[in-house]
């Protein structure tokens, strides 16, 4: 039996056309059905354990960062195996996954294996260096892309091949004047 997990994520829609065939190949969450996304915690709760009231209080936690615009322009990576677009500016992504880690601290960002966690979307990942590279270098000709966040996601699912799906969407607050409301 598989079991099911959950995340929350921001989708990146506008990333799609530079990166979805070369996730297909290199990224595995791809194939389970997680579009091009940032992820702000992974893993969140077991479905099962998740209830209206946990889905009210993530939406609290989400709606209390304002809308955001980001700016992927730069490739990077993480060792040698995983190759990442970085947001700039990435203080969106940061208050996005303070409120939610506050709202929830039992669900740390990768089950606290990292220091800290890093917004980022993956490229790929654990594929042949020589394919990654190549990937880095495609994507790298193809940038800036821009896009406007105003939403996050809850998705779950199982690591089978189109199991994971969006369940709810999270909308973010209102967007607020200044002059690098994102950073």
């Amino acid at each position: 039996m598989i079991s099911e997990q959950s995340a929350v994520i921001v989708p990146v829609p506008e990333a799609d056309a530079v990166v979805r065939p070369l996730r297909t190949e290199l990224d595995r969450t791809a194939v389970w059905g997680v579009p091009a996304h940032v992820t702000v915690v992974y893993p969140f709760g077991a479905p099962s354990d998740l209830g209206p009231a946990d889905l009210d209080r993530l939406r609290a936690a989400v709606a209390s960062v304002p809308r955001f615009e980001v700016t992927f322009d730069e490739v990077r990576w993480f060792g040698d195996d995983v190759v990442w677009l970085a947001p700039r500016p990435d203080g969106g992504f940061r208050a996005l996954l303070g409120a939610v880690v506050a709202a929830f601290p039992q669900y740390p960002p990768y089950g606290g294996a990292f220091g800290s966690s890093v917004p980022h979307l993956t490229i790929g990942a654990h594929g042949e260096r020589a394919r990654l590279r190549s990937a880095a270098a495609e994507v790298a000709r193809r940038l800036p892309i821009r896009a406007a966040v105003t939403a996050a996601h809850l998705f779950q699912g199982s690591d089978a091949p189109g199991g994971w799906r969006g369940v709810a969407e999270l909308p973010l607050g209102p967007r607020r004047s200044g002059p690098n409301p994102g950073a």
